[in-house]
């Protein structure tokens, strides 16, 4: 079946539903700046960002290429733990090295097949920002923990997300329903039984405009905010 046509009859999002889109789309465009504080590109109305509650922010001489840049910020007026991950770097090979390290799908996982190198960028993400994410999930309870990213990005939160739904002890128990997923423009990366099994945290934003790049897609997401 054709990809359009598996949520043909599913009903609109609600404003509700919406909510939390045009927020995950700035801290993931965060990403990109090198300096917060000073920002070069901030997006209309600007990041809307404390920086005193930014965790850290990471980029490529730190992952080594094994995960593109990210960042982890806790949003204290959403009450909610944010870890965002940048799209695709043109001139980064080791950007492509990430993509392109699959053997078509083939790699088990949970039943299913999920992207080898997008599941690797993940676990290696998991596994250096573990203790991180428990201390933070331990210190604010009652605060959701959401990841985001776009393009090659939305892959790794993606199968992120799954990690640690899975795994849910290893980051201070934090309760399924608190994990949320705003995968924008997204990569493909798991097969179809697995995508319905986490459907309920993994929330994937596609402007139907095939005229239109992913990254000016991405952009006009803040006309709505």
């Amino acid at each position: 079946m054709a990809g359009y046509k598996d949520s043909k009859e599913w009903p609109l999002a609600s404003v509700e539903d919406f909510e939390p889109i045009p927020r995950m789309c700035r801290m993931i465009l965060a990403v990109y700046e090198n300096d917060l504080n000073n920002p070069k590109w901030p997006p209309q109305g600007g990041y809307k960002m404390d920086c005193s509650s930014l965790v850290k922010k990471v980029g490529y001489d730190d992952t080594s290429g094994r995960c593109p840049p990210y960042l982890i910020y806790v949003d204290h007026t959403a009450k909610d733990i944010v870890l965002a991950v940048r799209g695709l770097n043109l001139i980064k090979e080791k950007d492509y090295s990430v993509l392109l390290n699959n053997d078509l799908g083939k790699e088990p996982y949970d039943n299913g097949y999920v992207h080898h190198g997008l599941l690797k960028a993940a676990m290696w993400l998991l596994n250096e920002e573990r203790d991180t994410l428990r201390r933070l999930v331990m210190e604010n309870p009652s605060y959701t923990l959401s990841f985001a990213g776009h393009s090659l990005g939305s892959g790794v939160v993606a199968l992120l997300s799954v990690l640690v739904a899975k795994d849910r002890n290893s980051i201070g128990n934090i309760a399924r329903e608190k994990i949320r997923c705003y995968c924008i423009a997204p990569a493909r990366c798991m097969s179809l039984n697995l995508a319905l099994l986490y459907a309920d945290i993994i929330h994937s934003v596609i402007l139907q405009v095939r005229s239109l790049p992913s990254f000016i897609l991405f952009s006009q997401l803040f006309i709505f905010n």
